[in-house]
């Protein structure tokens, strides 16, 4: 029953912005932190971002501080990750993940539900 659902994904030029949505069910959304990860051609997966189960807490990752932001509508069940002055480094499938628990990670591992991606595409 557990579903999360990527959308938002595109071709950008760089400098240009994307906004990625994530839509939960199946699971108290509510009550769960949340995350973005990408993964490019020939790496593992990383982290980008976390929020925590009220959105009162976010961390994000080095490469993109001050340029993205992630933020979550729970009377929508819906997790957030706004792209601002993309860069073709940002170039990867983009991916939502929830956990049973309430606090930011970084740590894949720490989540235990994730969508199928969406492709983001920063042109040169």
């Amino acid at each position: 029953q557990v579903l999360l659902v990527e959308s938002g994904g595109g071709l950008v030029q760089a400098g240009g912005s994307l906004r990625l949505s994530c839509a939960a069910s199946g699971f108290s959304f509510s009550n769960a932190a949340m995350g973005w990860f990408r993964q490019a051609p020939g790496k593992e997966r990383e982290f980008v971002a976390s929020i925590n189960w009220s959105g009162l807490s976010t961390y994000g990752a080095d490469s993109v501080k001050g340029r993205f932001t992630i933020s979550r509508d729970n009377d929508k069940n819906t997790l957030y990750l706004q792209m601002n002055s993309l860069k073709p480094e940002d170039t990867a499938v983009y991916y939502c993940a929830g956990m049973l628990g309430k606090f930011t990670s970084a740590r894949a591992s720490a989540y235990d539900y994730w969508g199928q991606g969406t492709q983001v595409t920063v042109s040169s």
